[in-house]
């Protein structure tokens, strides 16, 4: 009786652990393209953020992709306005290492999801798109890394 006991509690915890690709989680992410104002206000408040992360403008330059987006455009444009050196073509320049800057907007739930990550940090925000911007409809993401 006990080693039948013992077959059925066995079998029961290899069935319960058992999970298919339509238990996992799903995503509705989609790339999206933000434009005009609300692209210069996400990218002025995600600068500002990161700013506030990785240290002085004045000894950090920042190397991002060329990118001719209005994202993009908008997210240089404000780092430099924050006293950063942005790199995009590509050169390092005499004695410089700089911070590599990767970013993403994407489309949740209709909201626009914004990301920048260095090697040493990663932010992520949600923003709701208005005809005169956009404005935070989450608090910030902050993901530290070592």
């Amino acid at each position: 009786m006990r080693k039948h006991l013992a077959i059925i509690i066995t079998a029961a915890a290899m069935l319960s652990s058992c999970q298919t690709a339509e238990d996992g989680l799903t995503t509705n992410s989609a790339p999206t393209t933000v434009t005009g104002p609300a692209a210069s206000a996400i990218a002025g408040d995600m600068a500002s953020r990161l700013a506030e992360q990785i240290g002085p403008a004045g000894t950090t330059t920042i190397k991002m992709e060329k990118d001719a987006s209005d994202f993009a455009t908008a997210l240089e444009a404000a780092l430099k306005g924050w006293g950063y050196t942005v790199i995009t073509d590509g050169k390092d320049g005499k004695d410089v290492k700089p911070v590599e800057l990767a970013y993403s907007i994407d489309g949740v739930d209709g909201q626009v999801l914004a990301r920048l990550s260095t090697p040493s940090i990663a932010l992520g925000r949600a923003y709701t798109a208005t005809a005169a911007g956009a404005v935070p409809a989450s608090p910030l993401s902050i993901m530290q890394r070592n």
